[in-house]
């Protein structure tokens, strides 16, 4: 579907720009933009690499296995309609560790097998409690290495990538907690509007 949405935009502002008369600086645009669009590319594609390399040096280690068993106590409280020892606790933690970390590319697989696990433990045909709250964390999610963005910073010749590091850990904790407390907060809203 977004691929559709996508091609419909193309396609929609080169009618418009033939029709406009603006064909050339659409030509412009695109040539002048690919250069800076490979470069970002390359370069993302590298710290990436680099830390995905060192997700899987980190999950051999033990690392990521030692993250989740510590995290375990935490996501069980906030998913209690999933059973403990149930595949979907396991995506939801390796989701939300390779987010810590900035990779959201990793991340995303992981979080789709989450959803599928939880949507085969209700038959509902909804979403459950514990989709909607795996979405509002996911969208917020803790961000302790923001690789994508100190990347597009290198790129672009920043003094120093890396000071956001510690601006994006206190924002993604924020969101997080809020992005929590309002999920609970409808929770709590519909559940009252049911008993009533």
């Amino acid at each position: 579907m977004v691929n559709i949405i996508w091609a419909m935009l193309a396609v929609i502002g080169i009618i418009f720009a033939a029709f406009n008369g603006t064909m050339k600086e659409v030509n412009e645009a695109i040539f002048a933009t690919i250069d800076d669009a490979v470069m970002i590319t390359l370069t993302m594609m590298g710290v990436l690499i680099f830390w995905l390399g060192l997700m899987r040096i980190a999950e051999s280690a033990g690392l990521l296995q030692g993250l989740t068993n510590l995290f375990r106590p935490v996501v069980k409280k906030v998913f209690p309609e999933i059973p403990a020892d149930h595949p979907a606790l396991g995506y939801i933690l390796s989701n939300m560790t390779a987010n810590m970390f900035g990779l959201g590319n990793a991340a995303t697989p992981m979080g789709l097998k989450a959803m599928k696990e939880m949507k085969e433990l209700d038959s509902s045909g909804k979403a459950s409690r514990s989709m909607i709250t795996f979405l509002a964390i996911n969208t917020s999610s803790i961000t302790l290495i923001p690789t994508t963005v100190i990347a597009i910073r290198m790129k672009y010749g920043s003094v120093d990538p890396t000071a956001i590091i510690g601006t994006t850990i206190a924002a993604t904790i924020f969101s997080t907690a809020a992005a929590l407390i309002i999920d609970r907060y409808f929770h709590w809203k519909r559940t009252r509007v049911r008993r009533s």
